[in-house]
């Protein structure tokens, strides 16, 4: 693996895999991805790329690695908590709305213990919180409970 960084746009990460595929994936600056895959006849050229969200991307990384290496995972006590990033797409039906309407804790059981937006977090935020897209919650609970607060936040 090559890194290359693109002034600007943010880090060219460059693969060839042992059957002497040339893949590269673009990280930029704003959080999305590109992933580009070349041609075998000419390893220059690009064959497909395909531009990704950031929630895109954090689904492909949960995808191909293992849950307990999951870069949302925050951490998991022995209690059975886990801690995890869940970030709130511009397209979600929860766009605009306050938090308290989501109804977060008595559908799941799971707490929403801080927004992320931008630079700034904002910790134990009220019910009265408007949520924006972009935002990043963390949810603390249950796996099972974790997952029922990603599946009621990915609704659009």
């Amino acid at each position: 693996m090559s890194t290359t960084p693109l002034p600007g746009i943010g880090v060219q990460y460059d693969l060839t895999t042992r059957e002497h595929r040339h893949l590269s994936v673009i990280a930029h600056r704003d959080g999305t991805r590109t992933v580009n895959v070349y041609r075998t006849d000419d390893p220059d050229a690009c064959a497909q790329s395909l531009h990704l969200t950031g929630a895109e991307t954090t689904s492909l990384i949960d995808a191909l690695m293992p849950s307990h290496h999951s870069p949302n995972l925050l951490h998991t006590t022995d209690l059975g908590l886990v801690a995890e990033r869940i970030e709130l797409s511009v397209h979600s039906y929860w766009n605009g709305r306050l938090l308290g309407e989501t109804r977060m804790r008595t559908e799941t059981g799971a707490s929403i213990v801080a927004v992320l937006r931008r630079a700034e977090a904002r910790p134990s935020p009220a019910p009265d919180f408007r949520l924006a897209g972009g935002d990043t919650l963390i949810v603390i609970g249950t796996r099972e409970g974790v997952d029922a607060a990603a599946s009621i936040l990915g609704r659009e």
